[in-house]
């Protein structure tokens, strides 16, 4: 409903029904409730929720199918791998990806019906012929043309998902084109790539009006906790509640991929792991980058600027400085005595 009056020219509003369930109640009827609300919405009591034009949506389609595709294809993985343990090869021991191209070629001689384990040890490539003993204690198992069977199925449905993420990222690219600069720079974010920066203006849009300040934007994407408190006392966990779950992802990948870069994200996510812990720590980076990412949709002209590692070090008083050191020297058994220089 909300499609056919948004084309036939209406200013149409989809709101949330839990934002009228709390209202004041009236007798039940459709005609009482429609008036109802059209008083509600007339004294602002009640708020549109975020709808994004058309493009964004047909966006939005392509990249939470590519989600979808990409899990699919590990569960298959998944799979292929508890097959191979269930024929006591233990390959995923040996080495990183499994499907990877020594892998692959492992896979398919064990298919083509190669049982030797030195001669499957001997198709590691690069880095993993290092690991040559070991891929043949890997290979020594009970690999049957059962096993052989049902492999090859597995194989053949995680290529499918391959080439059909491939294709999905194809048509991405070509709806992202008309937005290739917020794109350009989104990717200057550290964490955030080409296929980041796609995914989150699908789930944001580029129109920033919507958000009035990125703590509104935040609170939407719910990267802001929850506060509560009573007489004094914060009640509960300051959890950020259920927001949208693409959205997440991408900016929990963004966090963890920014925390091992030299730059100023990087050492906020390291300073706040240490602290509090990696979740915590991904939501603080995650908000970060949300926050950044208001800042350049908003300004057209804006750039990321980084404000490097030493960031805090340099803010950081002298005095608290010094204090911070002393602490670290005395935890070591140290007795420190402080006299200014001449």
């Amino acid at each position: 409903m909300f499609y056919l009056l948004e084309a036939a020219g209406f200013e149409t509003w989809l709101v949330n029904a839990r934002d009228v369930k709390h209202l004041p109640g009236r007798a039940k009827t459709d005609r009482i409730d429609a008036a109802w609300l059209c008083k509600v919405a007339e004294r602002q009591m009640l708020r549109p929720s975020f709808v994004p034009p058309a493009e964004i949506r047909r966006l939005r389609d392509l990249t939470r199918y590519r989600v979808d595709l990409i899990g699919s294809r590990t569960a298959e993985k998944q799979r292929a791998e508890k097959l191979l343990e269930d024929a006591q090869i233990k390959l995923s021991v040996v080495a990183s990806d499994i499907f990877g191209v020594s892998g692959r070629a492992m896979m398919a001689a064990l298919i083509a019906g190669e049982r030797n384990p030195h001669v499957l040890a001997q198709m590691a490539r690069s880095s993993l012929r290092k690991k040559i003993n070991a891929l043949q204690e890997a290979f020594t198992g009970h690999f049957t043309d059962h096993h052989a069977f049902l492999l090859t199925k597995m194989l053949a449905r995680v290529d499918q998902f391959s080439r059909d993420i491939a294709e999905v990222d194809a048509k991405i690219e070509e709806l992202v084109a008309p937005f290739a600069a917020a794109v350009e720079r989104l990717d200057e974010i550290p964490g955030v790539g080409r296929t980041a920066a796609a995914m989150i203006l699908a789930e944001i849009g580029l129109d920033m009006s919507r958000f009035p300040t990125p703590a509104h934007l935040a609170s939407w994407a719910r990267f802001a906790p929850g506060v509560k408190e009573s007489a004094g006392k914060k009640k509960g966990r300051g959890a950020t509640g259920h927001g949208n779950r693409y959205l997440a992802r991408v900016l929990g990948e963004a966090a963890v991929v920014a925390g091992r870069t030299d730059t100023f994200l990087g050492e906020r996510y390291r300073r706040i792991a240490r602290r509090r812990g990696t979740k915590r720590a991904i939501v603080a980076v995650g908000r970060s980058i949300l926050t950044v990412v208001w800042h350049l949709l908003s300004n057209p002209d804006a750039h990321f600027i980084d404000l490097g590692s030493d960031f805090y070090d340099k803010r950081i008083s002298t005095e608290r400085r010094k204090r911070k050191h002393i602490r670290e020297l005395e935890a070591l058994g140290y007795r420190v005595t402080v006299e200014p220089a001449a």
